[in-house]
């Protein structure tokens, strides 16, 4: 054996500071509390039903009471926020134009209604707006001769985001990637006297393979052909920040990029362009491949969760929209 003495770092150890969890704990530089969370929920019309969503385990299509009741155990965790979607309980009831979306008898439109009563500014409403749950087409527009027209499906954005505005909406959230609709829809809220309902933009959505789940729950698969002639292209970056900057420009109060896994580098890049507060949409296909993963053995569910979530916080997002949040406060993964 070698009478050297073994090498030694000196002065500086960084090891100091990871030396067990207090410690850990008080240099942390990523922190998540259960008030960045939003938690989407699928909507039905009926007052009682719930529906498991098989692709999404753990997740269920509520009728409004279970949602009411769902909604406030959440809130004893501290989460706050809701995202809701909707779709007609009746596939007869879609229209070319998806005139059921700014149906005040509607799904949406009656929860929003029910959750404001029963818990008042203690939760904040957000709806998502689009047309595609509602088009018996499925896309998010108006299609003439198999093209999604963008002017044409402007004023049915507008009649639904109003919809959710005069239910009680705290946020309107419109999703559907047409051009000029945050404009469109701020004035419309606007002239409508809504001028304090929060306009959160779905600024930047990809065309992305992550959302299979989620368009199961929402009945809102396109029947013919795609998204990619109005959602982003997976391959562009600088088109994010041209997007971001034009729905800043038309009165976006909050910006969202969609989904988050995928497009951390997205995510840290708009926030470093932007003052606006940055939500990420931790996607159905995101939840869906970390559930089956642990459900076979694979992962450890708590650990990955815990460093996705922690993943899209460091690298900018201000709110998180993700159906891990229960589990992950609940579970105390954080």
């Amino acid at each position: 054996m070698s009478d050297t003495p073994p090498y030694s770092p000196g002065r500086i150890r960084p090891r100091r500071l990871r030396k067990n969890q207090v410690v850990r704990d008080l240099v942390a530089e990523t922190h998540i509390s259960p008030s960045q969370f939003i938690v989407p929920h699928f909507v039905l019309g009926a007052e009682n039903e719930e529906k498991a969503i098989p692709s999404m385990p753990g997740i269920s299509e509520l009728g409004i009471e279970n949602l009411v009741k769902n909604v406030g155990a959440d809130l004893k965790l501290g989460i706050r926020s809701v995202l809701l979607f909707g779709h007609p309980d009746d596939a007869t009831h879609k229209t070319p134009d998806g005139k059921a979306a700014w149906d005040q008898k509607g799904a949406v439109q009656r929860a929003v209604r029910r959750l404001k009563s029963e818990f008042g500014n203690d939760l904040i409403v957000m709806t998502d707006v689009c047309l595609c749950a509602y088009t018996d087409h499925g896309h998010c527009g108006i299609v003439e001769n198999g093209y999604v027209l963008n002017d044409a499906s402007l004023n049915p954005l507008v009649h639904t985001a109003l919809s959710h505005a005069e239910a009680g909406a705290d946020v309107v959230a419109p999703s559907d990637m047409m051009d000029g609709r945050i404009a469109a829809i701020r004035d419309g809220l606007d002239q409508g006297g809504h001028e304090n309902v929060i306009l959160l933009a779905y600024a930047v959505k990809y065309a992305s393979g992550y959302y299979g789940p989620f368009r199961d729950a929402a009945d809102s698969a396109p029947d013919k052909g795609d998204r990619q002639g109005y959602q982003m292209d997976p391959r562009n970056l600088l088109e994010a920040l041209r997007e971001a900057e034009l729905d800043e420009q038309e009165g976006a109060d909050i910006l969202m990029v969609k989904p988050a896994l995928a497009y951390l580098d997205v995510i840290q890049t708009v926030r470093n362009a932007s003052t606006l507060p940055l939500a990420a949409y931790n996607v159905s296909g995101e939840y869906a491949a970390v559930k089956a993963a642990a459900a076979n053995g694979w992962l450890d569910e708590a650990k990955v969760v815990r460093e996705n979530l922690m993943a899209i916080r460091r690298a900018g997002a201000d709110q998180i929209i993700t159906y891990h949040a229960r589990d992950a406060i609940k579970g105390k993964w954080l």
